[in-house]
């Protein structure tokens, strides 16, 4: 899938900077944190980075995850993800050595039975450990 086919299935603008920060999320196979992507892609300023990330995570073409370090990283949603649902219930790995933060898409978050009246909007959990190449 290219970045202009996943900028039309969400029906949005194609613009050269939305079009790179997309190449460089799907050519990543872990998270990629925001400073990641501003130097990588140094010619982009920072607010136009933001509200570029802001409108992939509205639409649900990515979702963010906050990790140890606390600062966020960002990953592509999964096919079923819209403006209206996110349907990222997956656990994140994160490796103590590399730092690598990777979606688990096959391991899913639990079902939590909460009390009467309460609603869960988001689940986040990340699993730590030894990544296969650092291991």
């Amino acid at each position: 899938m290219s970045a202009k086919d996943v900028l039309n299935r969400h029906k949005l603008r194609i613009t050269q900077n939305r079009q790179e920060v997309l190449d460089l999320l799907l050519s990543s196979n872990v998270a990629v944190s925001n400073q990641t992507i501003e130097s990588t892609l140094d010619h982009i300023d920072r607010i136009t980075l933001y509200r570029t990330l802001k409108t992939f995570e509205d639409k649900g073409i990515l979702h963010k995850i906050v990790d140890s370090s606390a600062k966020p990283k960002y990953a592509l949603c999964e096919e079923g993800c819209t403006d209206h649902k996110h349907d990222d219930h997956h656990v994140h790995f994160e490796c103590a050595a590399c730092g690598d933060v990777t979606c688990l898409t096959d391991v899913k978050t639990p079902v939590l039975d909460l009390p009467s009246g309460y609603i869960v909007q988001e689940v986040n959990v990340i699993a730590k450990g030894l990544c296969g190449s650092c291991k």
